[in-house]
């Protein structure tokens, strides 16, 4: 595993940002600290909603998923009637991270330093010695008289559920969930995570990345590189620039899809001059790109989604998966993957699914480069915050497009961006 990027301590100001564009970001936003103990507070744990998981994790009355939003430990569990809630990792007794598997199942949550016990919503239901201990004739020690347990829950999460998927936030006056995804955004939610299409968990990835969290963010919005970076879209006609494609935003420029449909690979005049075009590379097994079109597609054969501040939403052919994004300091983020399918997939679907999801993960043939890619754009501003980047492809507005040629979804995500931070 890579060492940590070393933070580079330059104050995060408007005079140090000033007078360039959102589309020439300074490399301090990637390594600040203070300014990343900012966009915890401001992105993760305050006015947006955050992926905790998929419905069908947690099947079962007490199953749970240890999961995060931002730094903060979350559990997502199901509790009695089906209904599903999301509390933080933390006794509210003297704050231990009690929870410590990643799945299981529960009748309910007890700390183990000092037996706390809550139910599964997070409601304090006991404590030991609440009423002091007998001995020598008189009652010694125990709570004051006017402590309630309905004042020492552990902390509980607004929760939203969408089609099988499941999100959560600290902020209990947050937008609804609708809102915050708006209606052009929404739509291809609802394309992947639809409630007559339950969900069926096949596995996770999980990787940790020495880079600033929203480098991912950039490069699920950014159309222009993959086409470029990855010898497997670009040979085999994945995602390339002579294809059909849509960009989309929601009004605020926080979330977005680039939207796009295979061809059939092979050189033409996009591939002229691009080292990673490889005409003469081949398949050893052919069934990796065994694609079947589905009839939810509705067209698009390759739709990735991006809601700020977390999550990834993928769909390349018939590969499916969440990428969820959990900063850990402003050099380094884990990724975690996880891939599903269909309730009602046969067994040729699902392995063809997971054959699929070859391409993806930690170890994938396309996903390996972008982990990699990204670990190098933090090792030079970590070693100068005060260079700047450059997204003006295509130009300076941000706008909706019907081409990959763009870095219009960076600058968008950028100018909401420093709209919330105050930059």
């Amino acid at each position: 595993m890579n060492a940590a990027i070393p933070i580079q301590a330059i104050p995060p100001t408007d005079a140090a940002w000033g007078d360039s564009p959102t589309s020439r970001a300074p490399g301090w936003v990637y390594t600040d600290e203070t300014l990343y103990r900012r966009e915890m507070d401001r992105l993760f744990y305050r006015g947006h909603w955050c992926y905790v998981g998929l419905e069908c994790e947690v099947p079962e009355t007490g199953d749970f998923k240890r999961t995060a939003v931002g730094e903060r430990s979350v559990i997502m569990v199901r509790g009695e009637g089906g209904d599903i809630h999301a509390v933080e990792n933390r006794c509210a007794h003297r704050g231990v991270a009690f929870c410590r598997e990643r799945h299981g199942r529960v009748k309910d949550f007890v700390c183990p330093y000092h037996q706390w016990n809550y139910s599964l919503k997070g409601d304090l239901v006991g404590l030991p010695f609440r009423r002091g201990v007998k001995q020598d004739g008189r009652v010694n020690g125990g709570m004051p008289a006017d402590f309630k347990l309905s004042d020492h829950g552990l902390t509980q999460l607004k929760v939203a559920r969408r089609g099988g998927a499941v999100y959560a936030s600290f902020d209990h006056d947050v937008e609804p969930f609708e809102d915050f995804l708006g209606p052009e955004v929404l739509h291809y939610h609802d394309r992947v995570f639809n409630d007559a299409r339950p969900l069926k968990l096949l596995g996770y990835n999980r990787q940790r990345i020495p880079a600033n969290w929203k480098l991912m963010q950039e490069n699920i919005k950014d159309p222009y590189h993959p086409g470029l970076l990855h010898t497997w879209f670009v040979t085999f006609g994945l995602w390339r620039a002579d294809q059909k494609s849509q960009m989309v935003m929601d009004k605020h420029h926080r979330h977005a899809c680039m939207v796009s449909r295979r061809n059939e690979g092979g050189a033409g005049s996009v591939t002229q001059g691009v080292t990673s075009f490889k005409a003469g590379m081949q398949l050893h097994d052919n069934r990796l790109l065994d694609v079947v079109p589905e009839a939810w597609w509705g067209g698009p054969s390759v739709v990735m989604m991006t809601l700020f501040p977390s999550l990834i939403i993928q769909q390349q052919v018939n590969s499916l998966s969440t990428r969820h994004i959990q900063p850990v300091s402003p050099g380094v983020f884990d990724f975690v993957w996880t891939h599903f399918g269909l309730a009602d997939d046969d067994e040729a679907m699902t392995r063809r699914r997971l054959r699929q999801a070859n391409l993806f993960g930690p170890a994938g043939f396309v996903s390996a480069d972008d982990g990699e890619v990204i670990e190098f754009v933090q090792q030079a501003f970590a070693a100068n915050g005060q260079a700047r980047t450059l997204s003006e492809l295509d130009g300076l507005d941000v706008k909706a497009t019907d081409h990959m040629v763009t870095e219009t979804l960076i600058r968008g995500m950028y100018g909401y961006w420093r709209g919330v931070m105050g930059l």
